[in-house]
């Protein structure tokens, strides 16, 4: 009886999750003939530079079903559209495998893992607090995708799983996208379209998100110190068994670091002084990020005593293991342009909306939240989400008795925490990728119970608005 239960036990760990987001372009392809077509107008905002919805315009459309021949383009089309991300990416992973060439990170974070021996669990705030400041005050994201490396190294040393590395990035970052500060991609976007100041009400958000972030850095907390006790208890145990075999650090024997290695760290954390500084006051975003990155592996390799040929070699070893998170990302876009395509995605957020109509303003207020988070599954991005949304959010708020900064508020947070649950959006699975190849539905099953949280707190919040009329207006 037990042999046919591990041969199917066998069979799904070998399922490639890659899958999981073909099956998504397939079904949203057969939606293609199955859904109502319809549209808004779009009208261009010259004060905004961007395009904005009507919210009165919306009216049906011919189909435009999916051909298999397109269903077939959608990927390389998909590639192209994430290709900003992509590049940043393969640009992480060399510049990673160059340092990583010369030793120095290995021998650098051996040295402070050792020194945090018996301390281990501090490393989770101070990380989080760092990772949802930056999500926060300067939208930062993707860009954590740099980090996963580093981080997954030192959790599995110091005994706590990929989950937990994961958990310790991206948790974080939704918890500072939920609170979104001064996160111009999100609140600015969405204040400026509903006509409020720009960061108005910025003291409430500042609670929002010391409440957040204090939730999932307990939760996170929590599940590390449960694995760290009995390893065996984590879902990934087995894979990380694997991953630990090429990532994981010696911290028994640990050799003191050579004036070439300090050398190279100093250059590392000097390069990403500079990106901080250049993301806080300079505007900086990918292409410029992904410029520093490099000047930092191309330096740092040779200060490190590495010959231009190693430089090269590591360079392209390094962007040969980012290649599957490159691929999950152009496919996680892939889903996106389908559904813009087949004229399908204004219906649902037409239907959506329409479901709010009727409610009290405090019901309504959570409504809101509620289908600014299932609408940021179809579209992660937080201004083009704003884009599509608010001007239709806006007017319903005056119409439901609601604030637009309550419905700025229900949206910051509808767009934050599906980010690190939907696979639409990439980043997460990219990172599952980079972790060993960590399955989708783990993840989920981790995150879930914080998920559920993090909704408790949004209702809160969004109730505390209502009562206290949140404004200006």
């Amino acid at each position: 009886m037990s042999e046919p239960k591990e041969k199917k036990e066998k069979t799904l760990k070998s399922i490639n999750p890659m899958l999981f987001l073909v099956v998504i372009l397939v079904a949203v392809a057969i939606l293609s003939y199955i859904l109502p077509a319809g549209s808004y107008e779009r009208v261009y905002d010259a004060e905004m530079e961007r395009e904005l919805v009507d919210p009165d315009s919306y009216h049906a459309v011919d189909r435009n079903p999916t051909t298999v021949f397109g269903l077939l383009m959608s990927v390389t089309l998909g590639m192209q559209n994430a290709a900003y991300i992509i590049f940043f990416l393969l640009i992480i992973g060399g510049m990673f495998a160059i340092l990583n060439g010369t030793g120095a990170i290995n021998a650098g974070m051996a040295n402070v893992v050792r020194a945090m021996k018996g301390k281990e669990l501090l490393m989770i705030p101070i990380c989080m607090i760092v990772f949802g400041c930056g999500s926060a005050f300067c939208a930062n994201f993707e860009e954590f995708l740099a980090f996963v490396p580093l981080v997954l190294a030192c959790c599995l040393t110091m005994g706590f799983d990929s989950l937990t590395a994961v958990g310790i990035i991206f948790c974080a970052a939704a918890s500072g996208y939920g609170g979104a500060i001064t996160n111009a991609f999100t609140t600015g976007v969405a204040q400026s379209i509903a006509g409020l100041p720009m960061f108005s009400g910025i003291g409430l958000r500042i609670c929002l998100f010391i409440v957040l972030l204090s939730a999932s850095i307990c939760y996170v907390m929590w599940h590390a110190r449960r694995v760290k006790k009995n390893p065996h208890l984590s879902s990934v145990y087995e894979n990380d068994q694997i991953t630990a075999k090429g990532i994981a650090l010696n911290v028994d024997d640990v050799a003191p670091l050579t004036g070439r290695q300090k050398l190279v760290l100093v250059i590392f954390i000097l390069g990403i002084a500079f990106t901080v500084w250049g993301v806080v006051v300079k505007g900086f975003y990918i292409d410029e990020l992904a410029a520093v990155f490099l000047a930092i592996g191309i330096i740092g390799g040779v200060v490190g005593g590495l010959k231009p040929s190693e430089i090269c070699d590591h360079f392209e070893k390094g962007c040969a293991d980012m290649l599957f998170p490159c691929i999950m990302i152009g496919l996680a876009n892939a889903v996106i342009l389908l559904l813009t395509d087949a004229n399908i995605m204004d219906p649902i957020i037409h239907f959506l909306s329409g479901l709010l109509n009727g409610l009290s303003s405090t019901l309504a207020a959570c409504g809101m939240f509620v289908v600014q988070d299932l609408f940021n599954v179809l579209v992660p991005s937080g201004s083009g989400q704003a884009a599509i949304t608010m001007p239709i959010m806006a007017p319903l708020a005056d119409m439901l008795g609601l604030t637009r900064q309550t419905a700025v508020l229900a949206f910051q947070m509808g767009d934050a925490f599906t980010n690190v649950m939907a696979p639409t959006g990439g980043e997460i699975l990219a990172a599952l990728a980079m972790c060993g190849g960590v399955s989708f539905r783990k993840w989920m099953k981790y995150l879930l119970p914080l998920f559920v949280i993090w909704w408790i707190i949004a209702f809160v919040f969004l109730i505390i608005a209502v009562r206290i009329n949140y404004g200006p207006f």
